[in-house]
């Protein structure tokens, strides 16, 4: 489904990724993984498009999209949830919802999206007349799943999902991740909460420094005495 070919990418005159490479089959939960600073925040922005490589490939379906803006990107079918949410606080969660379904194509389908998302997450529809700044981080967590699930997307990119959750909520947001994956949706997922996202995904790639030092599958990386050590405190 995603191709990522050797990609060099630069903030300015720093380099930030080296040769990263990975790949995403559909209907997967595919795991970035990595310390703080490995690179995987910018991964996610250059496959979005707010962020263009230097060099290498980036092809969705075996078509090239690295030289895409962000919105031509959306309308092949990927979409974002930013890491820290990034809510329009002052407007409800309808409204916020809402935002996601800009394109021709999600407009055209927009109410019976809503529906599918309010089914997915009965809490948003308690609360759809509500300000989103006013809700719980948790709840706040599933108007950005749903906002990005507004498009319409075919594989959905998230950015740190759990970061800044309690525990028990970390718990439900990986039950939504491996919902949409159950609802037909292929999920790339950046993660620093290693255990969790190598215990629930398909496969897994290491990043350390920008660059792709280790994949297998989520059960293979659990076992690896570099992973254990460096990630998992064994």
């Amino acid at each position: 489904m995603l191709e990522v070919q050797g990609i060099d990418v630069y903030y300015g005159d720093l380099q930030v990724l080296w040769e990263v490479g990975f790949e995403v089959r559909d209907g997967e939960i595919l795991v970035l993984v990595g310390a703080n600073g490995a690179g995987k925040s910018t991964t996610l922005k250059t496959v979005s498009g707010l962020l263009r490589p230097v060099r290498g490939r980036i092809a969705y379906k075996g078509r090239n999209i690295h030289d895409g803006r962000p919105h031509e990107i959306i309308d092949r079918g990927i979409a974002q949830v930013p890491e820290g949410r990034r809510l329009f606080a002052d407007m409800s969660v309808e409204e916020n919802l809402i935002m996601g379904s800009l394109s021709r194509q999600a407009k055209a389908r927009r109410r019976e999206t809503l529906d599918w998302v309010y089914q997915l997450f009965p809490r948003l529809l308690e609360r759809r007349k509500q300000a989103a700044g006013t809700l719980s981080g948790g709840e706040q967590q599933m108007v950005a799943v749903g906002r990005g699930l507004m498009s319409r997307p075919e594989l959905l990119m998230f950015d740190e999902p759990s970061l800044g959750l309690a525990p028990i909520l970390v718990q439900e947001i990986f039950k939504i991740v491996r919902q949409i994956k159950r609802e037909g949706v292929t999920v790339l997922l950046v993660e620093q909460n290693v255990q969790h996202t190598l215990a629930m995904c398909d496969r897994a790639y290491v990043l350390e420094n920008g660059r792709i030092v280790l994949s297998g599958t989520g059960r293979d990386l659990m076992s690896n005495e570099h992973v254990k050590t460096a990630y998992l405190g064994i």
